[in-house]
């Protein structure tokens, strides 16, 4: 069988769909470990992150691997496969999105099956699962509520807390904060990294993570306060014990 291009003279032939006689769980552990070696990477990022990986892994050793869906050929899973295991999660009393981020690796390794043309069919989309439970919804902080919520923590703590209301910074990135990363000149805190609670350090979760933050006069007095209590400097981390 042929097909032609635009602008071609020539009919050009159809790939052959090849097929992919592994188990799923030996295709996920292979992912899993080229997901560390970093021969897996996300789309337009260069490698997954650490805590992706360990709850992909999580996800395989305690989910997929005793199932009978890990037991079944790549080539040979179909939709109603991926989705027996769902429902059986899901009797079991797993949440909604628990289920979810099992499915999480089986979803992202036909993705990447499909993408480099070794099958054609991925039958983990359109699962239609459960809606996850009802999230708490979000509320934010008027300023003076802020400075109310401020004012009653210990003075240790005060600073931590205002870069996270007057900064909007994650977990993570107050974490890995530096005090070189506080640019007083032009009020400015540049976020340059994040932070991983077993790998410490690591690159921003992507290109728009990296980026500079107004420094607001509220949390300069803040941050100004805490550093010359704490005699920290240069390289050294702002918040934490060390």
């Amino acid at each position: 069988m042929a097909r032609r291009c635009g602008g071609c003279s020539e009919p050009r032939p159809l790939r052959a769909t090849q097929r992919d006689t592994r188990t799923l769980a030996v295709a996920l552990r292979e992912f899993v470990d080229g997901m560390k070696a970093g021969t897996v990477r996300p789309n337009r990022r260069t490698a997954y992150k650490p805590n992706t990986i360990r709850t992909y892994e999580r996800a395989l050793a305690n989910y997929i691997e005793p199932s009978e869906l890990g037991r079944i050929k790549v080539s040979d899973v179909r939709r109603a496969d991926v989705l027996a295991l769902a429902d059986e999660l899901l009797a079991e009393g797993l949440a909604p999105g628990t289920v979810s981020n099992v499915l999480n690796p089986v979803q992202a390794l036909y993705r990447r099956l499909i993408d480099r043309e070794v099958l054609a069919h991925n039958p983990a989309t359109r699962l239609g699962l459960p809606e996850k439970g009802n999230a708490r919804p979000k509320r934010i902080a008027s300023g003076a509520e802020a400075a109310e919520l401020l004012a009653a923590l210990p003075d240790e703590d005060r600073p931590l807390w205002a870069a996270a209301f007057y900064a909007g910074l994650r977990r993570g990135e107050l974490q890995a904060l530096r005090v070189l990363d506080i640019d007083l000149g032009a009020s400015l805190i540049r976020i340059e990294r994040g932070w991983d609670q077993y790998e410490g350090e690591i690159e921003p979760k992507s290109k728009a993570s990296r980026r500079a933050v107004p420094l607001l006069a509220l949390l300069r007095d803040h941050l100004d306060e805490h550093l010359i209590r704490t005699g920290r400097e240069g390289a050294q981390h702002v918040f934490g014990r060390t």
